[in-house]
């Protein structure tokens, strides 16, 4: 068998237009993320005191980074599974529990999605501030269920992809 020529392996398939938006979602938040850390820093550095808002904008920022990050690898097929079961067997059984983890990932995240809006509604009813800087909690927590509600949706955009056999499963398209 002879390998193919340099250059004439097939190249990927681009990724749909529609995984942008958690992209750039991510490199804001990490952008962001790093600017508010290295500021804390040089002012720590030279003033040996620190802003107190960037421990809290910190974490948040980093809830929204692991919350879009999962709807990205939702999206792409990308989530955990045990592949021993995911990729093992006949393509009809691969896509069955592919199509199943899909709607799995669906029916939590959309529990999350309207347990996380009970939350936010708690929140600005009760007017919860934040410990750090004061501001309303619900500033934060409203995050949450949009965040939650994407990841939602990206579920229910593979199941569709993988019962109209447009994806295949564990593949990240």
């Amino acid at each position: 068998m002879s390998s193919p020529a340099p250059g004439t392996e097939p190249s990927p398939a681009p990724e749909p237009r529609s995984l942008r938006l958690e992209d750039w979602l991510i490199v804001l938040t990490m952008a962001a993320l790093a600017l508010i850390t290295f500021a804390n820093v040089i002012v720590r550095y030279f003033t040996s005191a620190s802003f107190a808002w960037t421990e809290e904008i910190s974490v948040f920022l980093m809830i929204v980074l692991a919350l879009v990050g999962g709807s990205a690898a939702v999206a792409r097929q990308l989530h955990i599974r045990i592949e021993f079961f995911a990729d093992g067997g006949s393509e009809r059984r691969k896509r069955v529990l592919a199509e199943f983890g899909a709607v799995m990932v669906a029916l939590l995240f959309g529990l999350i999605t309207v347990l996380s809006v009970r939350v936010v509604w708690d929140d600005y009813r009760f007017e919860e501030t934040s410990p750090g800087i004061g501001v309303p909690q619900w500033w934060y927590s409203i995050w949450m269920p949009v965040l939650c509600a994407l990841t939602t949706a990206r579920a229910v955009q593979v199941f569709v992809r993988l019962r109209r056999g447009r994806a295949t499963p564990g593949a990240g398209a």
